[in-house]
């Protein structure tokens, strides 16, 4: 285990930090703003943890919720095991693959694996869509999309961050996993949306609103 007997380093007072393997870097360098951004992710999945909780469990005549039952039970086990592979995923990403201290384990290809199999399970319980989805909600589906775009940006770092050191920088299984996680965030907002019988705000074309607001 990491023993940390304190925050305060002073090392970041002037701009610069200091990456896994060593290496000092300014603040804007381009592998701390994936770490930064999968950082930001994982608060983000923290709020959704909260807020889960926060959802009532019992009626107003006192009886038990089953469907939030349900969810907070099966979502919340799933979004915890979600934010320990996230940290593992940033402390990979803070070094280049070669740099990765010896005996640290990383992420797996069976890591995108279960995340695909787990989205197919949700999928299986809900109906397909039928238009865009805007993204909003309760408070726990509106932070689960806030959370979908901000994989997004944090693949799109990293991208940036292969573009910029080579192919050799970065492994594929962190794109695998950022792209597989998008869809993962995505289908449970809708399981959720679903189990507790409540409804997807749809896009509506410019065309079909323009009709709608007319015939008013």
């Amino acid at each position: 285990m990491v023993r940390i007997t304190k925050v305060h380093t002073g090392v970041g007072d002037k701009g610069m930090t200091v990456h896994l393997d060593g290496t000092h870097v300014s603040k804007d360098d381009a592998r701390l703003e994936v770490v930064g951004t999968i950082d930001e992710l994982n608060s983000l999945i923290g709020i959704v943890q909260m807020e889960l909780q926060r959802i009532p469990v019992t009626t107003r005549d006192g009886g038990p919720r089953a469907t939030v039952l349900k969810i907070q039970s099966h979502a919340g086990k799933k979004l915890a095991h979600l934010q320990q592979e996230l940290f593992d995923l940033g402390a990979e990403c803070s070094a280049g693959p070669d740099s990765i201290p010896e005996g640290m384990q990383v992420l797996q290809d069976d890591a995108c694996e279960r995340l695909l199999h787990e989205m197919n399970e949700w999928l299986g319980e809900i109906e397909p869509l039928s238009s865009f989805i805007l993204p909003t909600g309760n408070p726990v589906v509106a932070y689960l999309h806030l959370a979908r775009a901000v994989t997004r940006r944090a693949e799109r770092r990293l991208a940036g961050l292969r573009n910029q050191e080579g192919d050799e920088s970065v492994r594929t299984v962190p794109f695998s996993y950022l792209n597989r996680l998008s869809d993962w965030l995505f289908v449970l907002s809708r399981w959720i949306t679903a189990t507790l019988g409540e409804e997807e705000s749809l896009w509506l074309p410019l065309a079909e609103r323009e009709k709608t607001k007319r015939a008013e």
